[in-house]
């Protein structure tokens, strides 16, 4: 008797030993940047998620835990002013990643949010880098996601970035009428005797993509080109089909919509997880020992067939 209790004891103390030694092993992926990453609220019922919400299920959380910071409109110098990044650094542990990406807000005027590429932009991206590497984490930076902006082939050469032409706020209005104005029904009617030149994807970023690239350059980080990645996905599904991916639904479409809403920017669940599918996917790439621990993201399927 006295041997089968031992025998219990014994194993029951390796399960404590070997549950200590995984999560003492396990590395966290800790996201930090703005809402098009972001935790959101889930107890509206909105279906609006950040795709840093859905990148866990790609990774293996028993060996990788992601952790995400992000937070509606922040911007890198907002973020850092709030002392959210200071949390971030609290929680760091030598061989954990930080994925920075920011750019939607710091193009913003406001005071409390705007930078510039080049100079203050650039001084907090390499900011996070320096800190991250003082703690013993491995910085990983990424530029912002595209928005879906589609203009007339002729109209996308003369487009210029936001800040100069092109207001992000009309990319993200909030209620969607459901009615076509005399204004437009004048414009549809034109069209047709008109030759009709096809619609392209237009960038809305300008240099502030570019500036995290610079900065992985000089200090040689780790750099995903999640603009990139994004523009070939909403390219792929071309300007109508794009749509699945964001907040864009006609009244009465959605319970936690009812007035409807035409968001341009931020993503519906199957926009999230195609993102970080594809961001999962170019973190292996650039980071193959995270591969190991890549999933299927089968465990999420279900939530992936709502919209």
């Amino acid at each position: 008797m006295m041997k089968k209790i031992g025998r219990w004891f014994m194993l029951a103390v390796m399960f404590c030993v070997v549950c200590a030694f995984q999560a003492d092993h396990v590395t966290t992926i800790f996201i930090i940047g703005d809402s098009t990453a972001a935790q959101k609220d889930l107890s509206t019922g909105s279906p609006e998620r950040g795709w840093g919400m859905a990148l866990q299920c790609y990774f293996d959380s028993t060996f990788v835990r992601v952790d995400n910071h992000a937070v509606n409109g922040r911007s890198s110098k907002s973020f850092i002013n709030e002392k959210r990044w200071d949390k971030v650094l609290s929680l760091l542990k030598p061989g954990d990643y930080v994925i920075i990406q920011f750019g939607h807000n710091d193009e913003k005027p406001k005071a409390d949010r705007h930078t510039d590429p080049g100079s203050t932009f650039d001084y907090n991206l390499a900011k996070f880098v320096r800190e991250t590497r003082e703690k013993g984490g491995i910085p990983i930076l990424m530029n912002a996601v595209v928005r879906r902006n589609w203009l007339p082939a002729d109209q996308a050469q003369t487009a210029k970035p936001v800040g100069q032409k092109i207001d992000d706020e009309n990319l993200r209005n909030t209620v969607a009428t459901g009615k076509v104005t005399s204004a437009e029904k004048a414009k549809r009617k034109k069209k047709k005797t008109a030759v009709e030149l096809p619609h392209v994807l237009v960038d809305t970023h300008g240099l502030y993509i570019v500036a995290p690239r610079d900065v992985a350059q000089r200090m040689n980080v780790h750099f995903v080109d999640a603009n990139r990645i994004t523009h070939l996905l909403e390219d792929s599904l071309g300007e109508e089909g794009s749509k699945k991916l964001h907040m864009i639904y006609a009244p009465g479409e959605h319970p936690a919509i009812p007035q409807g809403r035409q968001d341009n920017t931020h993503y519906n669940i199957y926009g999230a997880h195609m993102v970080a599918q594809r961001l999962a996917d170019a973190l292996c790439k650039e980071i193959p020992l995270l591969s190991r621990y890549r999933t299927s993201g089968d465990v999420c399927n279900l939530e992936k067939t709502k919209h």
